[in-house]
C-alpha cells in the first residue's frame, strides 16, 4: 500500500489548507473527499526518494557494470 498526500480545497480565497495522509492501493481511484469532514480534497504530487550508489568513471575504459556491456550502460 502506498501512502499519498491529500490537502483540502478551500471554498473561499484565504481559508485554511489542511493537509493529510491516506495509505491506498495503487488501484484505487484518488480521494475527492475527506472521509472524516467531507470537504473537497485533491491529491499532492510529492517527490520520493532516490538513491544512487557507485560512481560511474569518465573514463572510456571503465568495465560495464551490468556485466555484459549489451544494455547501453557504457
Amino acid at each position: 500500500m502506498a501512502t499519498y498526500i491529500y490537502e483540502t480545497v478551500p471554498d473561499a480565497p484565504g481559508s485554511p489548507v489542511r493537509r493529510f495522509e491516506v495509505k491506498q492501493s495503487m488501484l484505487e481511484a484518488p480521494l475527492t473527499n475527506d472521509p472524516t469532514t467531507g470537504e473537497k480534497v485533491r491529491r499532492v504530487i510529492a517527490g520520493g526518494l532516490g538513491i544512487m550508489t557507485g560512481a560511474r568513471s569518465s573514463s572510456k575504459a571503465a568495465k560495464p557494470t551490468c556485466g555484459t556491456g549489451r544494455c547501453g550502460c557504457c
